[in-house]
């Protein structure tokens, strides 16, 4: 039974502490799986143009991600739950631990621009004709000054890379991705972006639309749980990578073979990936979606 299921009850799922330290535990273990190069390139002063962006664009400290959280409507018992009583949207019951029901009143506007966000997202058709190339607009006509990674060299160069945002139309839904065009690149595109917009415009088809489920999962930490996170956050990574392998970056000291949308060839292959992993955050969009529907029900 899901956390959930147990909340629509009325009253608190309630958590023995060896279970929920091992769920603790385990995610813990994940996080440090996952992360641990990141840390150890961190620790050497060493920058990774594909995983940064991670904790760069998106805000979530390595420390914040391995805290484990239950969700909302689960109390932690045991003495183990003490941990808990300082973390931020967490308050004491007795000697238990569990978060804040105050919390559905501080956090209702961020709960409900999320709720529209992701159910007009999800009513929409896919759009699958950008390839990409976000990126590339990000340094179109921009000179040296442009480039977003330093260090990292431009697999076409900049006449090449200017010549391929050139010849193709400019698509972009995102207007996180669109607010980083260059001035030229702007005006390249099928619409002109507004942050007033953005729940209007949202499609499920985009990369950067399913990488932010992570953000829209920990933005409402703790009451989304660790679990849904930890999904929305493997989801980004793979989006990134295709982000970047995409791009117009030459990233093959880094390991990653490029994706050449310059090419038929390669524009297929991107659709083929953004499509699978469009399919994948449709039922990541539906849980939170239902997550937050949910938190916003009255009581």
């Amino acid at each position: 039974m899901t956390v959930t299921d147990e909340t629509a009850t009325g009253g608190p799922l309630v958590l023995a502490q060896d279970e929920w330290t091992a769920r603790r535990d385990a995610h813990r273990d994940r996080v440090d799986a996952l992360i641990g190069p990141h840390l150890s390139r961190q620790t050497r002063g060493e920058k990774h143009p594909v995983i940064d962006f991670l904790f760069t664009y998106y805000s979530l400290r390595p420390a914040q991600l391995r805290r484990w959280h239950p969700g909302f409507g689960v109390r932690l018992t045991g003495t183990a739950a003490r941990e808990y009583w300082d973390y931020s949207g967490y308050h004491r019951c007795g000697d238990d631990a569990e978060a804040d029901p105050g919390l559905l009143t501080q956090r209702r506007t961020m709960l409900e621009f999320t709720e529209r966000l992701l159910a007009g997202t999800a009513a929409r058709p896919a759009q699958l004709g950008c390839f990409g190339l976000h990126e590339w607009a990000m340094v179109y006509r921009g000179g040296e000054q442009a480039v977003r990674h330093s260090g990292t060299p431009l697999r076409l160069g900049p006449d090449g890379t200017d010549a391929v945002v050139e010849s193709m139309n400019l698509r972009c839904t995102h207007y996180d991705a669109f607010r980083f065009f260059t001035a030229d690149a702007v005006g390249r595109n099928e619409a002109e972006l507004r942050r007033e917009d953005q729940a209007a415009r949202e499609q499920p088809g985009c990369l950067h639309a399913g990488m932010d489920l992570y953000k829209w999962s920990y933005k409402l930490v703790p009451l989304i749980d660790s679990d849904l996170l930890m999904r929305c956050f493997g989801l980004a990574i793979d989006a990134r990578e295709l982000d970047m392998r995409a791009s117009p970056y030459d990233l093959a000291a880094l390991g990653y073979d490029p994706v050449p949308i310059e090419t038929a060839t390669g524009r297929a292959d991107y659709v083929r990936a953004q499509s699978a992993l469009a399919e994948r955050a449709a039922p990541l969009r539906a849980e939170l979606l239902a997550r937050c529907r949910t938190l916003l029900a009255p009581a």
